[in-house]
């Protein structure tokens, strides 16, 4: 039985010497590697196949159970999306229990029980034992899968994605895993609206009929528990569970690319580039490689004292921090690097990227940067070997990776034996620098043509798919002509101009609170004034006249800078396209873009300080339909009505890093040129 003590953990990490003989001048030479006794895990297998691992710890009078499903990768197609709604389904009812009956029965002891689409995992006090085993097999045996629960995580579902499509490190993890692994693999394919819109309940019945089965399952018990005890319990509540054959796939490995390829997306309200380098790696558990893969990437971009992260943030600048992972897998593993870098710095910080990796490569590393490494990662392994369910994960892997029995047993051992040849020789086996995808999720106008020089630039959409090809913009069309259509489609310069002011309320919901936003518009005066309620009070309120703005947060009022009074101004007129040639401000024309399937002009309007935003105009209706900015996020205009003879926005949907979800804001009032007194901008 296994027992793991803190000497032990000790012993592992703390060698004693000699204060007076230790030289300060020298790092401290390593010591041999301990032979760790970790003990095999207890076994057992039931007739139905479920593979069983028992884990004693009677330190603390506690018991965990976790069930994984070995089942192959699965390529989901037009109903990605549909694993992330089965375990919820599963949790949302039984045919005994509601889904608030089985949340107040795990609150009542204090347990945990949760399920994903191959997993369920349970935990309680010893003395609840029975009952959350008695939940958890009413999960797994008897859910009843309700239609509305479906409807209401599609809904959630759609909400995530819609604010994912506006996060650049989401953007750039679907982009990168998009050009490594390829749309048709299952590591590639990404959700979509259609295929959340395609998912149905018998579809999500179909997937647990198929691979909730006990013959390819592991169960991993750790706590407070004898061998004896375990089979008792686990014939109790897992034996009566059918086995049934459970399909496998197999799925052709992503193609390397020929020569290193580079990806954008564009997304002009972005001040900080994502990059990512990437390439798809052969890498499993318990390969020749994957230990020496640990201590490599540790010494490349594993924390704070590797080579990217002393070359990009300690030396240059270029941000906070930079990281790389070799991770393994059973189907393809895949080398990353990366960071968030200032846009103005990007093709500099891919320069030093790419300069490290093929340091890396023809250089290798040195002995003291292998001593350092291997000794940060001996210390992180002697530190998990504190948490049992550790040692219960180790017997999995055993099993799951067909791994020696010793494996982790002897893993220091190993990882101690390594020398610089054997580091410098994974690098080569694992890294080919003359073929790595390079992606880039930031202000294309800023970094395309930079981005060049590694590469051809193709451009991508926020969800990885490459980008619609539009049309060429016409010989004759200019900015200005953009505005005055833009003028033109909402009603005319005469009816426009005749708005010299407005009084606005727009309400939208955050989280089943209500937001009210009041706005004033004097743009005859140059005035304006903002309001925000939330819950009936007011949370913030901004002023700007007389050529000065002051902001006030709860209370606190601040006044504001020349620059920020500068960008304010951009969104302080009712209709700004009237002001922008009385304003001083630049416009310029960059081509034909696709926003949300629309194909749209993009207009950046720069101040006379330099304030940008981005206006996007719809091609076929001439309407704006889309803001970037680089302070409030993105807002999208629809839902057009006539007020006054001028087309307004009634509803304007903001997507916002400051905001966890898309605000959907809609003009519940509206007042075209009221009286407005000097109170109304106090």
């Amino acid at each position: 039985m296994l027992k793991i003590t803190i000497s032990f953990v000790l012993s592992l990490l703390v060698s004693v010497v000699s204060f007076a003989q230790v030289d300060r001048s020298q790092f401290p030479k390593a010591g041999p590697a301990p032979v760790i006794k970790i003990g095999e895990a207890e076994t057992f297998t039931l007739d139905n196949g479920l593979k069983v691992f028992l884990v004693e710890n009677d330190k603390l009078p506690r018991v965990s159970f976790t069930l994984v499903l070995e089942r192959d990768p699965l390529f989901e197609g037009d109903k990605a999306g549909l694993t992330g709604f089965v375990g919820q389904m599963m949790m949302a009812g039984t045919s005994s229990r509601t889904k608030d009956q089985i949340d107040e029965e795990i609150d009542f002891i204090g347990a945990n029980l949760g399920v994903s689409s191959t997993s369920v995992s349970a935990s309680s006090l010893k003395k609840h034992q029975g009952k959350i085993l008695d939940l958890m097999a009413d999960v797994l045996y008897n859910p009843v899968f309700p239609e509305e629960e479906l409807e209401k995580l599609k809904k959630q579902s759609l909400t995530g994605l819609a604010t994912s499509k506006d996060d650049p490190n989401s953007i750039s993890g679907r982009l990168s895993s998009a050009m490594v692994y390829g749309k048709d693999h299952p590591y590639g394919e990404s959700t979509t609206e259609e295929s959340i819109g395609n998912i149905t309940l018998d579809d999500v019945k179909s997937y647990y009929d198929t691979f909730f089965k006990p013959n390819i399952a592991y169960l991993a018990i750790v706590g407070d528990m004898s061998k004896a005890e375990a089979e008792e319990v686990v014939e109790k509540y897992f034996s009566d569970w059918e086995p049934g054959d459970v399909p496998k796939f197999t799925y052709d490995d992503p193609a390397p690319a020929t020569s290193t390829m580079v990806g954008l997306v564009d997304r002009s309200s972005s001040v900080q580039t994502v990059i990512d380098i990437a390439q798809p790696i052969d890498l499993t558990l318990g390969d020749e490689d994957y230990i020496s893969s640990r201590v490599l990437n540790q010494i490349f971009g594993g924390g704070s004292s590797s080579r990217l992260f002393m070359n990009l943030r300690e030396d240059k600048g270029y941000t906070y921090g930079a990281y790389s992972s070799f991770s393994a897998d059973k189907l393809i593993g895949e080398f990353s690097a990366g960071a968030s870098v200032r846009t103005e710095v990007t093709d500099s910080a891919v320069v030093e990227f790419i300069y490290e990796i093929n340091r890396l490569v023809d250089e290798g590393v040195t002995q003291e940067e292998l001593d350092k490494a291997k000794a940060n990662l001996a210390g992180s392994f002697g530190r998990s070997l504190e948490s049992p369910s550790t040692i219960a994960n180790f017997a999995l892997n055993i099993e799951r990776y067909d791994l020696p029995a010793d494996y982790y047993e002897t893993y220091l051992q190993k990882m101690n034996a390594l020398t610089v040849a054997d580091i410098n020789k994974t690098a080569n086996d694992l890294i080919d620098p003359s073929k790595l995808y390079i992606t880039a999720v930031g202000n294309g106008t800023e970094i395309k043509d930079k981005l060049s020089q590694f590469g051809e630039v193709k451009l991508y959409d926020n969800m990885g798919f490459p980008a619609k090809e539009m049309a060429a913009v016409d010989a004759d069309m200019t900015s200005e002509k953009v505005i005055e259509n833009y003028i033109a489609a909402i009603g005319g310069k005469a009816k426009a101009s005749a708005i010299k002011a407005a009084k606005l309320e727009m309400v939208a919901e955050v989280m089943g609170t209500q937001l009210t936003i009041e706005l004033i518009h004097d743009d005859a005066n140059m005035r304006f004034a903002q309001k925000t309620i939330v819950g009936g009070n007011v949370m913030q309120t901004s002023v700007i006249k007389d050529g000065k703005g002051t902001t006030s947060v709860q209370g606190q009022s601040m006044a504001m800078t020349d620059e920020q009074i500068d960008a304010a101004k951009l969104g302080t007129y009712f209709l700004p396209e009237l002001h922008f040639g009385a304003m001083g401000y630049t416009l310029t024309l960059d081509g034909i873009k696709d926003v949300e399937g629309t194909p749209a002009y993009k207009v950046i309007v720069a101040t006379p300080l330099g304030s940008t935003v981005t206006n996007y105009y719809s091609v076929e209706s001439g309407l704006k339909i889309k803001n970037e900015n680089p302070v409030s996020g993105d807002t999208f205009y629809s839902d057009y009505q006539e007020k006054n003879g001028v087309l307004i926005p009634m509803t304007q949907t903001i997507k916002s890093a400051m905001i966890p979800v898309p605000l959907e804001a809609k003009i519940t009032n509206i007042e075209i040129n009221p009286e407005l007194t000097e109170a109304d901008f106090n």
